[in-house]
């Protein structure tokens, strides 16, 4: 098990974790380059409604171009969730809105129009899912962490595989696997510690961001239902922007004391730890107030390599 004080590993003082102007360039930078990768398929999306659509003489020929009408629902200004609420009917309504309105005054650049609100609506679609961006570019780098250190101890683990949702035994190229992991599980000693991400605690009532428990991946289901099997419970926070460092914070704060609170009712105390990418001086002293207090056991800048190794082979030690 840990010792006492296991974050002074990593820290020796609050201005540690404060995070770097430099990081935060960086940081924004990854973000940038995340969206642009994002982005990519609804670019080429445009290009191909383009070609199919210069079929067209004029706006009303479009209907009769049958592989475009989605697009032409999305050129209307429909996301993809509101589509499937609409009767035939309505779809039409949009599509003909859509021409009388914008693209018939448009006159010979209809095209161009058409493309244009289509990539407007698509670009709302990017920017949903990009307010989530750090939190899944956090967790990647996380990811990537504690495989680097359990393939360094030799340590074996299998990984939850997204898309099929079925565990997978460690693989020899393990290239890009922090896009489609979201769990992870190894053996430490003669025990096994799952992690799982975003997970609903019963006992807390709500998700937490990192949960890692005393079994094997079969177990989990069972497991999951007895709050002894916690071993550690934490709050990863993605977000880079210095403005929201605060606000971050706040969050995990809270739900850290929710997670302190539920155990301590049942006379448990599993491991608490926080894990941030923007974190501002008033942040980071009160975070170290909380760890010299062991009201938080560990935490560490997410944008600190050393730190995210430090904490990450503590994670796999527990």
């Amino acid at each position: 098990m840990t010792t006492q004080k296991t974050y002074l590993q990593h820290l020796t003082r609050s201005e540690d974790l404060i995070t770097e102007y430099q990081a935060t360039r960086s940081g924004f930078v990854a973000l940038a380059l995340e969206k642009n990768r994002r982005a990519t398929p609804f670019i080429e999306q445009a290009r191909t409604l383009k070609l199919f659509a210069s079929q067209a003489t004029i706006p009303t020929d479009l209907l009769a171009i049958t592989d475009i009408q989605p697009a032409l629902l999305t050129a209307a200004g429909l996301s993809d969730k509101s589509i499937k609420y609409l009767e035939i009917q309505d779809k039409i309504d949009a599509i003909q809105g859509l021409i009388k309105n914008f693209l018939e005054p448009a006159g010979a650049n209809f095209i161009e129009e058409l493309v244009f609100r289509f990539l407007l609506t698509r670009g709302d679609t990017l920017g949903g899912a990009m307010r989530n961006a750090g939190g899944i570019l956090a967790q990647r780098k996380l990811i990537r962490t504690l495989i680097s250190i359990l393939r360094i101890s030799g340590k074996s683990y299998r990984w939850l595989h997204s898309a099929t949702n079925q565990w997978i035994q460690m693989l020899e190229d393990d290239s890009d696997i922090e896009l489609y992991l979201k769990g992870l599980s190894w053996k430490h000693e003669l025990e096994y510690r799952t992690l799982m991400f975003n997970r609903k605690v019963n006992l807390v009532g709500n998700n937490v961001d990192l949960c890692i428990l005393n079994c094997t991946p079969e177990e989990l289901t069972q497991k999951e239902q007895l709050p002894s099997s916690y071993i550690a419970l934490g709050e990863l926070k993605g977000g880079i922007d210095p403005a929201g460092a605060d606000e971050h914070w706040k969050t995990a704060r809270t739900a850290l004391q929710r997670i302190i609170t539920a155990f301590s009712k049942i006379e448990l105390k599993p491991h608490t730890f926080f894990i941030g990418a923007a974190i501002e001086r008033n942040m980071a002293r009160e975070i170290w107030h909380q760890l010299e207090n062991e009201l938080l056991e560990n935490a560490a800048n997410l944008t600190n390599d050393q730190q995210m190794v430090s904490i990450c082979r503590w994670i796999c030690h527990l």
